[in-house]
């Protein structure tokens, strides 16, 4: 009963400062030779612009759980000093009246409004519920724009399964691209065994996404390019994915979401890839086809076992011909690197920000298979071909020129009719390979994820030291069950990864 009252009075003073512990107030102050000062009164880019737009007004949430309780004051402080002198961070976004731009303005930042302290009971029930919950709510609603647009909520007080406190932020997604925002944030860390030093991200060896090396490659590059701006095309105007468990209705993107993690070995997914010598990528893509098909077939199989007594859970419920894709992002820029945020936030200029993101629309097989290298093999047949196109760089170029003839207002119109139309957005951005620790808040894992799309489903996944995490946003009105496909996900790898295994096993012998 604890647990129901304290959830209705954070919903009552979401966005308010009843029920927020009073901290000492930080004051921070600029003048006109502030170096952030710079940036006024410049214009909102394009692809910022967009994430206004009704349909794409998206929010980034990146969940971070602590070793131990968390010292507000301490990391006030310090976010003073760092992400606070990031221009985009202490910046309104004002519209103007006459031309309906919107621009960025610099303003003095009151750190208290940002960083946000409910109190808690520390005997409440069931603590990872409540901090469940309370993030759920956060998806309920958005950021005034009187002030720039983020926020952190730390949950002290609170002990949860793998946490003794949990910090989260929330961005508005005109602030920057995931890739942008995890790199930023990781600019706020040290390592934990060394902390003069910064984390580092995994090298990825095939970063590059576009290898030519003849003339046939070229010609594949020019023909994979034109069947995806044909299907691109089609989805803009009449292409919808099949209407699965998973497809959320109209107006999915104003209803609150649900976030859930799941947590797996990195040294299992390692395994499989090590095991048919494919990329990580292909493993995680293929797990994701995988437990996809699962969570389908559970959920065929509730609705066809009505009034039926059928209780065979191996049957295939899965209908034939099921369209399913995913949008998912990739990110445009040669590089991102830590070191350079840690002296953009230093010096208070902006360097190479913003959102610079392309995405394709990745289709997948949903099936039961026999074999659940399958699901692996025709994850790396699909990707391979996104590998050697132009679809991001074509899905960014529509993007554009659609704006520059026709407006804001139709390329937000194009975006959202694109996305809704598939099933889900997937994202997967690397995390440090170090334990970090967050001003001297030693972090036990690390989760974004996002709000706000017109999709009822997203998965995230990101690296963290020795695990790799599937992070679900998921609309509770078609997903009632997010944790279920998180456990259809972690079964699908270790099904894979023991076939695998035997596979290799037989080879050897």
């Amino acid at each position: 009963m604890k647990q129901s009252i304290s959830l209705s009075k954070y919903r009552k003073s979401m966005g308010s400062s009843e029920g927020l512990k009073s901290l000492k107030h930080i004051n921070t102050t600029t003048t006109k030779d502030d170096p952030r000062f710079k940036e006024e009164d410049q214009p909102l880019s394009p692809m910022a612009r967009l994430f206004h737009e009704p349909g794409s007004n998206v929010y980034i949430v990146s969940m971070m759980g602590c070793k131990t309780k968390i010292n507000p004051d301490v990391i006030k402080q310090n976010l003073v000093h760092s992400l606070v002198r990031h221009p985009r961070f202490s910046s309104l976004q004002v519209t103007d009246k006459e031309t309906g731009n919107i621009k960025w303005v610099p303003t003095n930042v009151n750190i208290d409004n940002h960083v946000i302290v409910p109190e808690i009971d520390p005997n409440i029930e069931s603590a990872d519920k409540f901090v469940e919950d309370y993030i759920s709510n956060l998806s309920r609603s958005s950021i005034d724009r009187s002030q720039p647009l983020w926020d952190l909520h730390l949950l002290n007080n609170i002990k949860t399964t793998d946490a003794e406190g949990t910090g989260v932020f929330r961005f508005h997604h005109s602030l920057g691209d995931g890739m942008s925002l995890m790199t930023l944030l990781l600019a706020c860390t040290r390592q934990a065994a060394d902390t003069d030093a910064l984390p580092t991200l995994p090298m990825n060896k095939d970063s590059a996404y576009i290898k030519v090396t003849s003339v046939w490659s070229v010609l594949v590059m020019l023909w994979n390019s034109f069947v995806a701006m044909m299907m691109f095309v089609c989805t803009g105007l009449f292409l919808k994915d099949t209407e699965t468990p998973l497809k959320g209705s109209a107006g999915v993107e104003n209803r609150p979401r649900r976030f859930v993690r799941k947590s797996v070995s990195l040294a299992d997914v390692k395994a499989v890839k090590n095991a048919m010598n494919v990329t990580l990528n292909d493993v995680v893509l293929g797990v994701t086809q995988a437990g996809l098909s699962r969570y389908l077939n559970y959920r065929y199989g509730e609705i066809n076992r009505i009034g039926r007594g059928d209780h065979h859970d191996k049957k295939d419920f899965i209908p034939k011909g099921v369209r399913l894709r995913a949008t998912f992002f990739f990110n445009l820029r040669a590089t991102t690197r830590i070191d350079t945020l840690v002296e953009s936030m230093k010096s208070g200029t902006l360097g190479r920000w913003g959102n610079q993101i392309g995405y394709v629309l990745l289709p997948f097989a949903i099936g039961l298979k026999r074999n659940p290298l399958d699901y692996v093999k025709e994850a790396k047949a699909v990707i391979d071909k996104k590998k050697v196109s132009l679809e991001p760089l074509f899905a960014y170029f529509v993007a554009s020129l659609v704006l520059k003839l026709f407006g804001i207002k139709a390329v937000g119109k194009l975006n959202h009719k694109v996305f809704f139309n598939t099933t889900l957005w997937f994202s997967n951005v690397p995390g440090p390979e170090q334990e970090v620790t967050f001003y001297g808040q030693d972090i036990t894992y690390i989760a974004p994820s996002c709000y706000g799309q017109p999709n009822a489903l997203m998965i995230h996944i990101v690296s963290y030291m020795d695990k790799l995490t599937f992070v679900i946003s998921a609309d509770e009105e078609t997903i009632p069950d997010p944790h279920r496909l998180g456990d259809d996900l972690v079964e699908s790898l270790q099904l894979i990864k023991a076939s695998a295994l035997a596979k290799e096993s037989t080879k050897d012998k």
